[in-house]
């Protein structure tokens, strides 16, 4: 019986992470077809500014930011330039809790989603101070 476990979860899980990529409305799926080989994100910082002031609730307050570079990463299956975010933004309430860990994908040479369970996409990232973040008003 557990051998047909594992063999039924190693079948399922490739349909979990596709779901995980799923598209958003008319927005395409990661895991799409979308070309050959992925372009730098030459405006990286900028596009993920705006990437993340759609995504913070309250982008003021953010404390402690800092970005890596956006290094080739697999992500669905595919090479994506992945940016990794460390920071810590301000509470609905007005306090700070834990440091939040953050993959900016980009598609194209464009930020395009952002992944919450970041700790293996980002293993090993080279963090550098992002003072832009700390200073994102509404």
């Amino acid at each position: 019986m557990g051998r047909l476990a594992k063999r039924a979860a190693i079948l399922v899980l490739p349909l979990a992470l596709t779901a995980c990529f799923g598209s958003d409305g008319d927005r395409p799926s990661l895991l799409e077809g979308r070309g050959g080989p992925q372009s730098f994100p030459d405006n990286f910082r900028s596009d993920a500014l705006a990437l993340m002031r759609a995504y913070l609730n309250n982008p003021v307050g953010v404390r402690d930011a800092s970005m890596a570079d956006p290094v080739l990463r697999e992500v669905g299956g595919r090479q994506f330039y992945v940016s990794c975010l460390h920071f810590t933004p301000r509470e609905t309430d007005g306090t700070y809790k834990a440091m939040r860990e953050r993959a900016i994908i980009y598609v194209n040479g464009r930020a395009d989603r952002v992944i919450d369970r970041a700790n293996e996409i980002c293993a090993g990232a080279v963090y550098a101070p992002f003072p832009e973040l700390e200073k994102m008003a509404r």
